[in-house]
């Protein structure tokens, strides 16, 4: 499909991603329409994007070959229940809701081809991570879509079975803020040794964005990039020999599995 229209219902800062995203790979304004109840997020992105804007769903589906649900969960069942009456065959519903499972769509919205989806946070600076289900009536006409969609602002991984969406929320969904409190735990400890706090938090910040870039175009994993800068009896031997003796792996994999079990739960009181 060469010039797909797109549908967005909710336009807060995922779907401005999504558009902005879009509209920086070559998306034409005329191809992207938002709704929202909100007169000022309305304003904020037509202003921003110049793209058509409406408070009326059933406009903003009409003739549409993807429609973004991009709502707060606890409004998503309403939403649906009122959509499904609008819908066309052929449409493709993505949705990049936390916690709301196919089955719910599917039973709010009716015989639907169906793609959930689990952005981060880091979208908003097109730097993402999206991890993709798809339903079974989804063609693969509708995945290249999808693709093209979340691909608009970062990178994507296709899961096979929806549970392991959880494990996905676990790695990178609720991943960001890992590392934001690490960044944080650097900064005051640096300030701590010295440091002004502008200057320990710059050297944290930066040497994270500079780690992940040797990991992500390394031709080895990140245990062995570990192994090269830990000189035997050095500095950061030291340091990391304190992590372990800690328990940090130990600490790392409880907290997951506890946001795994949360996303899970999560997805079984919003799904009613």
């Amino acid at each position: 499909m060469s010039s797909p229209h797109i549908a967005f219902i909710g336009a807060g800062n995922m779907a401005s991603s999504l558009i902005g995203g879009l509209l920086a790979e070559g998306f034409q304004t005329n191809q992207l329409i938002a709704s929202d109840p909100g007169a000022e997020t309305r304003s904020r992105v037509a202003e921003q994007f110049a793209i058509a804007t409406t408070d009326d769903n059933a406009q903003a589906v009409a003739g549409a070959d993807v429609i973004v649900l991009a709502v707060k969960p606890q409004v998503m069942k309403a939403v649906c229940q009122a959509l499904a009456p609008q819908l066309s065959a052929g449409q493709l519903i993505v949705s990049v809701a936390a916690g709301i499972p196919c089955a719910s769509l599917e039973k709010w919205l009716g015989d639907v081809a169906v793609v959930r989806c689990m952005p981060n946070t880091p979208a908003l600076r097109r730097q993402g991570v999206s991890g993709l289900f798809a339903n079974a009536r989804v063609s693969s006409t509708q995945r290249a879509l999808a693709e093209q969609l979340l691909g608009a602002v970062g990178i994507y991984l296709w899961v096979e079975q929806e549970s392991l969406i959880d494990a996905v929320i676990a790695v990178s969904g609720s991943g960001p803020a890992y590392f934001f409190l690490m960044m944080e735990a650097m900064t005051e400890a640096g300030a701590k040794l010295g440091l002004s706090r502008a200057d320990a938090e710059k050297l944290a910040l930066y040497t994270a964005l500079g780690a992940a870039d040797m990991a992500i175009h390394a031709d080895v994993d990140a245990a062995e990039l570990r192994r090269r800068v830990t000189s035997p009896g050095g500095t950061t031997e030291q340091a990391i020999r304190t992590f372990e003796e800690g328990g940090l792996r130990n600490l790392v994999e409880q907290a997951m599995n506890n946001c795994a079990a949360r996303a899970a739960e999560m997805a079984e009181q919003l799904g009613q």
